[in-house]
């Protein structure tokens, strides 16, 4: 078959590099293994947990049970769709293959096909993999046997292809409108359309009315909102349907069935029509060069008097790689979607069922203040895992220029390690600050939160710039992919320790404080407290200064 054909060389190269990491890097395959295993234990037992709960519940269980696979397989769909946007536009028109492949006898159905599945398995192997431990946790705890498994592959797998189908009809489009290496036009209507469609779902979904049954007039408003679609039109709820008939209900509905392979044939269909009447278009414009962004009388007016006062090649530094962030729209395109997801964010912590009314325990509000510094350090380490830790890597061959000048490799991390930590602070800021006014926090967990975020985001800063000189990507084509590689694994489990440690050690004032609170005593500064500060302080000072020091010595130890 000639879509085999096509792939093979892929699929070639794909086998090659395992065998190549089997043969020479045998920890890093046991260390993602190890990190993988330990991530599907966690989201097995965390949904094990929650679906065991709901069982239990009489008559409701099933219904919200069904409900949560709903929003899961709802969010999945969304994610897709921006996911294979985005990848389309790489395999259709910017891959190394394309010239070849084009310019042979290959028929253009083979040739859409296969590229219709790299794009499918590029942007759905992560959402896959997610999946796996929710579907075991339903299998486990809903009785549903060795056959769940591949009754869940032939119910999933139509979910996974309209997504892809859809994503790449809609990049065909946007190349035939723009250049596809004008990707700023075309990542700017992805990212503000991904951002509206993402508020839009969230809205209709209204996911905290099922936490909050106290405002719902009767039972029965409840039970009828759970037993009701969020879109009957969704491939989401047909696959929430057939798979809760299967384990609850113990029969096979054909119908959810037919309709999610049905459709995804149809839109296969439609999408090769669509490709075979606008693909040599849209190839053709894709060959078109770039368009500038960034104009120079632009920085003359705004950059330079802030800049002024530092050296000439740290001044330098800052303004290059500032230019190269606004040049690459892959790059600051995302900063849409992080502000959507903040503002998002901020209201999860609105809508938690604390707001009622009601007079909220002192207990719980201390207790969700503290534990939004671990949430907001995650988020800022996920933040930083895609656009700091990339830094290094994006200076690909220019690197060797670098060391081979007479420029100071101190200011080129420095300056590096400053337009990355000042623009995450306001973010961290913005988030620690809104969220303890919302929580109406006491002046005490006020100042630790402050304190403690400024001090883990100059901690993760340095932490994602150190390992990314570790750990460089230099020959990479696409920056997304960068922090998914071994060394954006490793900064991941390396952040994640250090909030773990900043939380425990924090832990002992802030049970201190409580306890004087409840008695009823004046808060007093302890040496246990003013110990647990000062540690803190401490570890964050060391994975300041150490992995920018380590980072700085590998760089000076780079060959090409």
């Amino acid at each position: 078959m000639a879509t085999a054909h096509i792939l093979r060389p892929k699929l070639q190269t794909f086998m090659a590099r395992i065998r190549h990491r089997e043969s020479s890097s045998g920890i890093k395959t046991l260390v993602i293994g190890g990190v993988g295993l330990i991530f599907w234990t966690m989201v097995f037992a965390v949904t094990y947990r929650m679906l065991n709960y709901f069982r239990g519940v009489p008559e409701i269980g099933p219904l919200l049970a069904g409900k949560l696979l709903g929003l899961i397989l709802l969010s999945f769909i969304s994610i897709l769709l921006l996911s294979n946007v985005i990848t389309a536009l790489s395999s259709f028109f910017l891959a190394h293959d394309l010239d070849l492949l084009v310019s042979s006898p290959v028929d253009w159905l083979h040739l859409y096909l296969a590229k219709l599945g790299e794009t499918l398995l590029h942007s759905s192997w992560m959402v896959a993999l997610m999946a796996l431990p929710i579907f075991t946790a339903y299998g486990v705890v809903f009785d549903g046997g060795w056959l769940f498994a591949p009754f869940v592959f032939v119910v999933f797998l139509p979910v996974l292809i309209v997504p892809a189908v859809i994503g790449s009809a809609v990049t065909l489009i946007l190349v035939n409108v723009f250049p596809a290496r004008r990707t700023k036009d075309i990542l700017s209507v992805i990212a503000i359309g991904a951002a509206g469609i993402l508020v839009l779902l969230f809205r209709i979904v209204r996911p905290e009315r099922i936490t909050r049954p106290e405002g719902f007039q009767n039972l029965l408003d409840f039970i009828t909102i759970l037993r009701t679609p969020t879109s009957p039109w969704l491939p989401s709820e047909w696959a929430t349907s057939s798979i809760m008939n299967y384990l609850v209900a113990g029969r096979l509905d054909p119908l959810p069935i037919v309709l999610l392979w049905s459709t995804a044939a149809s839109f296969v269909v439609l999408g090769s029509l669509l490709h075979r009447a606008a693909y040599a278009n849209g190839f053709t414009k894709a060959q078109e060069g770039a368009e500038r962004f960034v104009k120079g009388r632009f920085w003359r007016v705004i950059l330079y008097p802030i800049v002024h006062p530092l050296s000439v090649s740290k001044r330098e530094f800052v303004i290059k790689d500032i230019k190269l962030f606004f040049r690459d729209t892959t790059q600051w395109s995302q900063l849409i979607l992080l502000g959507v997801l903040v503002i998002i964010y901020l209201f999860n912590i609105r809508a938690l069922p604390l707001f009622t009314g009601e007079e909220v325990p002192f207990f719980l509000i201390t207790v969700i203040s503290f534990l939004n510094l671990a949430l907001a350090g995650f988020v800022l380490a996920a933040i930083a895992a895609r656009f700091i830790f990339p830094a290094i890597s994006l200076e690909g061959r220019q690197m060797w220029l670098l060391r081979s000048s007479p420029l100071d490799l101190r200011a080129l991390i420095w300056s590096k390690y400053w337009i990355g930590t000042i623009p995450l602070l306001v973010l961290a800021l913005v988030i620690t600050i809104f969220t303890n006014i919302l929580l109406q926090a006491t002046p005490f967990m006020m100042g630790v939160s402050v304190g403690t975020i400024i001090l883990l985001t100059l901690s993760i800063s340095a932490m994602a710039l150190g390992f990314g000189a570790l750990f460089p990507q230099f020959e990479t084509e696409n920056a997304a992919q960068i922090p998914t590689s071994f060394g954006g694994l490793v900064f991941m489990m390396t952040t994640l320790g250090l909030l773990a440690v900043v939380i425990v050690i924090e832990a002992i004032p802030i049970s201190g404080y409580l306890q004087a609170t409840f008695v009823g005593e004046p808060i007093s500064v302890t040496p246990a407290m003013i110990g647990a500060f000062v540690a803190v302080v401490i570890v964050c000072a060391m994975a300041t200064v150490i992995p920018l020091r380590v980072g700085l010595r590998r760089m000076e130890q780079f060959e090409f």
